[in-house]
């Protein structure tokens, strides 16, 4: 599916190098002031030192590599997330998907409730978080919803137009009934327990929620625990859509 998202930020000049990297997505803005520190950035032909600024749109940036200079091989994984497991900073008696998933060195990008499960991103390229997780984008996520009572006819409008909770509006992009009891939702926000607080405000109870889709990258024929790496054109795909380059 093509969002139509523009990913990358408009930068306002002059900026300095080490943002300027992680806006065009060549670095994370920590990595950058390593590939500064290493001598491997010249703005206009001439090494760049930290602090150093881009002052306008016109100017040369190149990024060297190094050989010698060791870099970790990223990767991208569709991980289906079981319920019960804790997606960040579990508390004791609780497992987190870092210590379940058999992937060491990744990290989920953004977060999946404790009673809800399905499809979470897990990556070591830290340049990936700000470009799904920030507002500004509007990636889709879309979800299978069972809830307990019978959904009324008029749920897509409801959700569709918003309702109000806790301080916050609440919206979905798309709402599509497939059964008595079951929604797919799709969001293109993710606000703490969205889903369960709009259902609530329409009278309806979830008793399971599932995560099936992250932008073009779909759950599948996963089942809970189970991974599969990004590989190829899926890896290609992925990565272009968020306007990321193969580092």
């Amino acid at each position: 599916m093509n969002e139509n998202n523009h990913m990358t930020e408009e930068i306002a000049f002059p900026v300095r190098i080490n943002r300027y990297l992680a806006l065009k997505g060549l670095s994370t803005r920590r990595g950058a002031d390593e590939l500064i520190s290493a001598g491997l950035v010249r703005i206009d032909g001439k090494k760049a030192v930290l602090g150093d600024k881009v002052l306008k749109a016109e100017t040369v940036v190149e990024v060297i590599k190094d050989k010698k200079i060791s870099q970790k091989k990223l990767v991208y994984i569709a991980y289906y997330k079981p319920r019960g497991i804790i997606t960040h900073s579990p508390e004791e008696g609780e497992e987190s998907i870092a210590e379940v998933s058999g992937f060491p060195g990744t990290f989920p990008i953004g977060r999946l409730d404790k009673d809800s499960e399905g499809l979470i991103l897990l990556t070591n390229d830290g340049r990936v978080t700000e470009r799904l997780l920030h507002p500004r984008f509007k990636h889709e996520k879309e979800y299978k919803v069972t809830v307990r009572e019978k959904i009324p006819s008029n749920i897509g409008k409801v959700l569709e137009d918003g309702v109000f909770n806790e301080g916050e509006w609440l919206k979905a992009k798309k709402v599509l009934p497939l059964g008595p009891h079951t929604l797919s939702i799709i969001l293109t926000e993710g606000k703490k327990h969205h889903i369960r607080r709009m259902l609530s405000e329409a009278h309806l109870t979830v008793e399971k929620l599932v995560r099936t889709r992250i932008m073009g990258i779909y759950l599948g024929a996963l089942k809970p625990g189970k991974a599969r790496i990004l590989e190829d054109a899926a890896r290609k795909a992925f990565l272009g859509s968020i306007e990321l380059q193969e580092l």
